[in-house]
């Protein structure tokens, strides 16, 4: 696949990109195998319950699961708009956070096959006020959940 051309970043959005050591193929199963997800999902004080998650990796599929933390249950609810394993995923997203509610965000999730490595490029937006940084600081504490995995793998 050629690389999609993301769209413009504004102070609306969430933009990552993320290298892990991992094969491109292994990066993708954790998006979208509900007993790899639950494994790194969330911001560090987080836990997503397996029975939660629900993963149909194809257009028009559903992505879903439930974070639960000292403050509550947070339920977040995808459709999949595209999906092109190992390389794309995009998806409309509404979810019930702990500072807010949100309805037709869209993630973009991109993977580069770098061989033993896979480089993440992730957009997500448009949000409204106050929950860009958050949501940018959940991410990247999933994200060092998700590193810390595949360095354990190569041990």
């Amino acid at each position: 696949m050629t690389d999609r051309e993301l769209p413009a970043v504004t102070d609306r959005d969430v933009y990552i990109t993320r290298s892990f050591a991992a094969p491109i193929d292994v990066v993708w199963k954790f998006w979208t195998d509900p007993d790899l997800l639950v494994q790194w999902f969330g911001p560090h004080m987080v836990t997503v319950p397996r029975e939660s998650v629900e993963v149909d990796a194809r257009e028009g599929g559903v992505w879903k699961l439930t974070m639960e933390d000292e403050y509550g249950v947070h339920p977040l609810t995808a459709t999949i708009l595209i999906a092109e394993p190992p390389t794309y995923l995009e998806m409309s997203l509404a979810a019930d956070t702990g500072f807010g509610e949100l309805d037709n965000v869209i993630v973009r999730v991109q993977l580069h096959d770098h061989g033993d490595t896979t480089r993440l490029t992730m957009h997500q937006g448009p949000f409204p006020d106050g929950f860009v940084e958050p949501t940018t600081q959940g991410w990247n504490e999933s994200f060092d959940k998700l590193t810390t995995i595949f360095e354990g793998a190569q041990a």
